[in-house]
């Protein structure tokens, strides 16, 4: 399997904009298109904007939730006009070019997230996905309309596309499950050492863990190999606060 792309919208506002970003997909090889609690209904106008890329809306899948639609994906990376610099660590981007060179080291559906036109993706809504990219713009006006940022997005993936020869590689990448796993038990000790102290930090120090493992597109075989030291770390804290 060869990593496969889908685009997720959540809760669109205008016809105008679903119909370009189906158009931007057919322009880049893209063709399935996710939308998530959609405001508008898809009709004449989203068709007309769409151009020769109907096919993409008409075989466009509609879910309730944002939840939903990420089961449909086996990894998820948000998008985001805001940098969160420090204070947002479910913000920490990296730039378009530097997730293309990453996603075709995965095998799988990455599904790509974008936010709603008016004020795009919440921070509940980003702690739920892999890692965030952050198309790098002025900061005079540093938020793109929705079609464009999809638009750039695509463009990089499918230059990289074009630069990328097809390597096989036995090795598998790790699932969503089995990242989430690790997160889990990553959450564990935390409760277990009772660090941080603050929740908050808490918290963020498990989001960073699930972004550190999306980011890294890691094999199955690494995290794996994680798995057995980690466990034992919890197995033993728990039988010196017993004892």
């Amino acid at each position: 399997m060869t990593v496969e792309f889908a685009v997720i919208l959540v809760e669109p506002e205008y016809q105008l904009n679903i119909g370009f970003v189906a158009r931007s997909m057919k322009n880049f090889g893209v063709r399935e298109l996710i939308l998530v609690n959609p405001k508008v209904k898809i009709s004449g106008e989203a068709y007309k904007f769409s151009v020769h890329a109907q096919d993409v809306l008409e075989n466009a899948k509609i879910v309730e939730s944002l939840e939903e639609a990420l089961e449909m994906v086996d990894l998820a990376v948000g998008t985001s006009g805001v940098s969160g610099k420090q204070y947002l660590p479910a913000r920490t981007p990296i730039t378009p070019e530097e997730f293309a060179k990453r996603a075709f080291l995965y095998n799988g559906k990455i599904g790509l997230v974008f936010g709603r036109e008016s004020r795009g993706l919440d921070n509940k809504e980003l702690e739920k996905l892999d890692f965030t990219v952050t198309i790098p713009t002025s900061e005079e006006y540093p938020i793109l309309n929705l079609s464009h940022a999809v638009a750039v997005l695509l463009y990089e993936i499918y230059k990289q596309k074009l630069k990328t020869l097809e390597v096989k590689n036995p090795l598998r990448k790790a699932s969503r499950e089995e990242r989430e796993m690790f997160v889990k038990l990553w959450r564990e000790l935390i409760e277990i050492v009772g660090y941080p102290k603050d929740l908050y930090k808490r918290h963020y120090a498990e989001i960073m863990m699930r972004r550190i493992l999306g980011r890294s597109f890691i094999y199955a075989r690494e995290l794996h190999s994680l798995f057995g030291p980690l466990r034992w770390a919890i197995t033993e804290l728990k039988r010196c606060k017993e004892e």
